[in-house]
């Protein structure tokens, strides 16, 4: 997916800026691709939700890019807040070290 490659490639220093600016902890995509045709899964941790309507409202060029290309993707408005229906989180599990590796031991 060439906007994927573009925050990996030559617009990453840009959105590393912006997940700095808004407080993003983890931004993940996942493609899966179903019956009813392939479907972008996409979790994002941020440290306050505050920071989703400064994100909204921002005219930042990278924001300005960034939320349209999104827009055009997926059809989903990111410069309305709130951006996603609430959500309550069900279950998380975060790995610190592998058991039998080096810094387990």
């Amino acid at each position: 997916m060439a906007f994927a490659a573009a925050l990996r490639g030559s617009r990453r220093a840009e959105a590393e800026a912006a997940y700095r600016r808004y407080g993003v902890l983890l931004d993940t995509w996942h493609i899966q691709h179903t019956p009813f045709g392939p479907w972008v899964l996409v979790v994002t941790r941020v440290d306050d939700c505050a920071d989703i309507e400064a994100y909204a409202a921002s005219s930042d060029e990278f924001e300005v890019w960034f939320k349209s290309t999104v827009h055009a993707l997926t059809g989903s408005d990111p410069n309305k807040a709130p951006l996603r229906p609430p959500s309550t989180e069900l279950y998380t599990w975060t790995g610190v070290t592998r058991v039998g590796s080096e810094a387990a031991e």
